[in-house]
C-alpha cells in the first residue's frame, strides 16, 4: 500500500505528469480487475450435501489438500480423503435463473476444486449462471467391487436435489439446473446424464422428492467412459430419448481417448437428443479453462456460450 501511495505522489509531482498518470490509471485498473476475479472465485458459502453421514460412510472428513506439485505454472489444488461431500457456492450477481453443478476431476483419488471448479465461476457468473462446485467423495472408502463412480454419483444426485430445494434462496428456476463436469467428474456426469431421474441411493428426507435429473450437461474431456474390454460405452451409461441436451468437449491427443466422447455423442444422436461435440486437434487433458501452448483448446467456453444461447439456457424467464 505504501509503495502505491508513493507511486501516486511521484506521479502528481513529476514534470512528466501525463505519462505517469496513465501508468497509475493502468495500475489501478489491473488491480481492480484482479480483485474482481479473485472475489468471483471466493465461495459465498459452503454447504454440506448430506444432513449427516453420506450413504455407507463412517467418517465426516471433508478432505485434506495435498502438497502443491513443484513446477506448476499456476498451482492446482487437490483435495483427497473426502468422505463428507460439500458444495462451494458462487452465486451470480445478476442471476437469470440458471445454475450449474460443477464436478471437478481427479481420477477419484482427489478432487480439483479450482482448476476444474471455481475457475469456471467468473465465466458463468457473468452470464447470470450461479455456480455450485461439488467436492464429492474420493475412493478411500470404496468397498471391494464397488464402482469408483458410485459414491460421487450419489453425491451428484443429492446435490442436484439440494440445489433445487433451495431454488428460491438462490433465485433459480428448478428446470434450469445443469452439470459442468470435467475428467473423472465427466465420467460421473455422463452417467448422471444418462440416468436422468433414476436415483442410486435410498431417499432420506423431503429433499429427495426433488428431481436429480440434469436439465443440460456440459461434459469436458470425460475420462474413461469406454469399457476397456468392449471399447463401447460403460454399461452404466445408458442413453435414452429422455436424456437432456448435452455439450461435449475433447481433444484428439487426449490419452483418455476422444472415442468415448464421440460414442457418447453418437448415442445421443441415435436417441434424437440435442447434442453438440467438439474434438480439438490438441491440448491433452486436464486444462480446465486454461490456455495450452500451441493449442486453441481454451476457446471451448466460447463454443459452450454459443450453445447455451442456442438452447435458450441464458434467457431470463
Amino acid at each position: 500500500m505504501t509503495d502505491s501511495l508513493n507511486f501516486m505522489t511521484d506521479s502528481l509531482n513529476s514534470k512528466n505528469r501525463p505519462s505517469k498518470l496513465v501508468l497509475l490509471v493502468g495500475f489501478l485498473f489491473v488491480s481492480a480487475v484482479s480483485s474482481a476475479v479473485l472475489k468471483a472465485q471466493e465461495a459465498q458459502t459452503t454447504i454440506r450435501v448430506w444432513p449427516d453421514l453420506a450413504p455407507n460412510e463412517t467418517s465426516r472428513d471433508t478432505g485434506t489438500p495435498l502438497p502443491v506439485k513443484p513446477g506448476e505454472p499456476k498451482p492446482i489444488t487437490r483435495v483427497s480423503g473426502v468422505r463428507c461431500p460439500t458444495i462451494d457456492v458462487y452465486p451470480a450477481k445478476n442471476p437469470n435463473g440458471t445454475a450449474v453443478l460443477v464436478l471437478p476431476g481427479g481420477g477419484f483419488t482427489y478432487v480439483v476444486p479450482d482448476l476444474e471448479g471455481s475457475e469456471a465461476a467468473p465465466w458463468l457468473n457473468e452470464m447470470g449462471i450461479s455456480v455450485f462446485v461439488l467436492r464429492y467423495r474420493t475412493k478411500e472408502a470404496a468397498l471391494a467391487g464397488e464402482p469408483l463412480w458410485q459414491r460421487p454419483l450419489q453425491d451428484t444426485q443429492r446435490a442436484m436435489r439440494l440445489i433445487r430445494s433451495e431454488a428460491k434462496r438462490w433465485q433459480l428456476k428448478s428446470d434450469r439446473i445443469g452439470l459442468l463436469a470435467f475428467s473423472a467428474g465427466g465420467q460421473v456426469g455422463a452417467i448422471a446424464h444418462s440416468k436422468g431421474d433414476q436415483s442410486d441411493y435410498v431417499a432420506i428426507d423431503i429433499i429427495d422428492q426433488k428431481s436429480c435429473k440434469p436439465d443440460f450437461s456440459m461434459l469436458v474431456y470425460p475420462w474413461q467412459v469406454l469399457d476397456a474390454k468392449t471399447n463401447e460405452l460403460l454399461e452404466s451409461i445408458q442413453v435414452t430419448e429422455q436424456a437432456s441436451p448435452a455439450f461435449i468437449v475433447h481433444t484428439h491427443d487426449d490419452a483418455s481417448s476422444s472415442v468415448g466422447a464421440a460414442k457418447l455423442y453418437i448415442a445421443l444422436k441415435q436417441n434424437k437428443v440435442p447434442a453438440e461435440l467438439h474434438v480439438y486437434q490438441n491440448g491433452g487433458h486436464g486444462y480446465g479453462l486454461r490456455d495450452r501452448p500451441d493449442s486453441v483448446i481454451s476457446t471451448w467456453p466460447e463454443r459452450a456460450t454459443e450453445w447455451l444461447k442456442i438452447r435458450h439456457i441464458l434467457e431470463s424467464k
